[in-house]
């Protein structure tokens, strides 16, 4: 087990790091002094990244092809200041991934990607649904997209205990996590906390990649966010949207939805919504 982990750790301690300028905008977003003028200067200083930051607020996603917007701070001031360094920081993290990607061993990497989208989909529109303020919206998504990320150095550092994997998770019909667990001594989330440690993640992404399968412990101050995260996680992969390997995921605690006020009945609300949005949010890959 030793040598298993210290496999994935260095693994992951050779991810390239994440740019200067990234912990700057977290940094400097996390105090509440911030004005949009210092979020412009900081990512104006890193030219590539203004640019990814720029191509996101004008693509489909956001609908705003009829009026491109040019200048990063006008794209602060229509998006707000989360927004713009969740867009900034997901980006960076993205990019980094696909950069330590060498093999296509274990996790298959489009459908890695597709319950990703799916998931960052189901929680914003979960939330939209729930009127949490537009401000606070894209948190949701990008907690989403990223709460799985701990599966990539699993799947590069050790491939060949995949198939193992999968052949213990058909015959017992146990959530991934745990097969894992058993199987190597720790489980995607304990992996993405190693990635949220070396790159510094914070706030409710690392807690969405941390806890979302152990939502019931948690005690933090993103509770919202993170079980949404988890409602959403659950709903993909039972709904045969795309799950990433877990075919037998654990039942969601019904706490889950009394907590977050919402009922099964507005998942099929959100169906008819998410297909066109996922293809959408792809524009994320690409960047």
């Amino acid at each position: 087990m030793t040598k298993t982990i210290d496999r994935i750790q260095r693994y992951i301690n050779n991810m390239p790091s994440l740019p200067t300028s990234i912990s700057k905008v977290t940094e400097i977003c996390d105090n509440p002094k911030t004005s949009p003028s210092d979020l412009t200067r900081i990512i104006s200083l890193d030219p590539v990244l203004m640019g990814k930051v720029l191509k996101l607020v004008n693509s489909v996603y956001y609908g705003m092809k009829n009026q491109q917007v040019t200048s990063l701070a006008r794209a602060i001031i229509i998006l707000g200041l989360n927004t713009v360094k969740n867009l900034a920081l997901s980006t960076a993290i993205l990019g980094n991934l696909s950069r330590a990607e060498k093999n296509d061993s274990g996790v298959n990497r489009a459908e890695f990607w597709q319950h990703s989208l799916c998931v960052g989909v189901t929680a914003k529109l979960l939330a939209m649904k729930r009127g949490i303020d537009h401000k606070s919206i894209e948190e949701y998504f990008i907690a989403g997209l990223l709460h799985d990320i701990g599966k990539i150095p699993i799947s590069q550092a050790i491939p060949e205990y995949f198939p193992s994997i999968k052949k213990l998770i058909d015959s017992e019909k146990e959530p991934l996590f745990k097969v894992e667990y058993k199987m190597l001594g720790l489980n995607h989330c304990d992996v993405g906390l190693m990635i949220a440690n070396t790159w510094k993640l914070n706030g409710a992404i690392r807690d969405s990649i941390v806890y979302h399968h152990s939502y019931s412990n948690y005690t933090g101050p993103h509770k919202d966010i993170l079980l949404t995260v988890a409602a959403a996680n659950f709903f993909v992969n039972t709904e045969g949207l795309q799950s990433s390997g877990d075919s037998s995921p654990e039942p969601l605690n019904p706490t889950v939805l009394s907590t977050l006020n919402i009922t099964d009945s507005v998942f099929s609300d959100i169906c008819d919504s998410l297909i066109k949005e996922v293809e959408k949010a792809k524009v994320f890959l690409h960047i």
